[in-house]
């Protein structure tokens, strides 16, 4: 499989990618870093900042069809970045539109409330987002990972680095049986 992971230039959580990152590779799919700006991106441990990572692809120039899956790393700015941008948000939406399977941990689904695509859905993901999510029509449940079949595609979700092993055995499996 071939799973996009779509971050900001600045804000991603270094963990939340790394880790999802590294068990993609593990079971034998291809990881690709796509984010809103050619060069590299800069990682954050928390408030601090961490690693840059190469961004291999740029929204706007490429298409959810070429991807299997979509997975969204958290962080606090990293979501609310992607959220400002018009491309990010039409490439998230794009692979609801086509019923590929998508995955999102801590602050990630903000780019889905933007995206309009949390109406009806049920998910997860750091607590302080738990209203906006239910603002814009999603029922938030307080579970280490979370996966939603009510609308086109299967929603994978977690609330935060403490859930990433639980997060990635699940986002892999559920992506696996889409494309099977």
């Amino acid at each position: 499989m071939r799973i996009a992971f779509l971050t900001a230039p600045e804000g991603v959580e270094q963990i939340e990618l790394t880790d999802p990152w590294q068990a993609t590779v593990n079971a034998g799919h291809e990881p690709v870093l796509v984010s809103t700006e050619s060069g590299t991106i800069q990682a954050f441990n928390h408030l601090d900042k961490a690693d840059t990572f190469p961004v291999q692809e740029v929204v706007g120039e490429t298409s959810a069809d070429s991807f299997d899956g979509l997975v969204l790393p958290g962080g606090v700015a990293n979501p609310d970045f992607l959220r400002t941008d018009e491309k990010a948000v039409a490439f998230v939406r794009d692979f609801f539109t086509q019923g590929r399977p998508v995955a999102a941990i801590c602050h990630a689904p903000w780019t889905l409330v933007e995206a309009d695509v949390v109406r009806g859905r049920v998910l997860t993901s750091w607590p302080s987002l738990r209203t906006d999510l239910r603002n814009a029509g999603a029922t938030w449940v307080d579970e280490q990972v979370k996966v939603c079949d009510h609308g086109n595609n299967k929603l994978v979700t977690s609330r935060k680095p403490d859930d990433l092993k639980a997060f990635c055995e699940t986002f892999l499996d559920v992506f696996s049986q889409e494309a099977a």
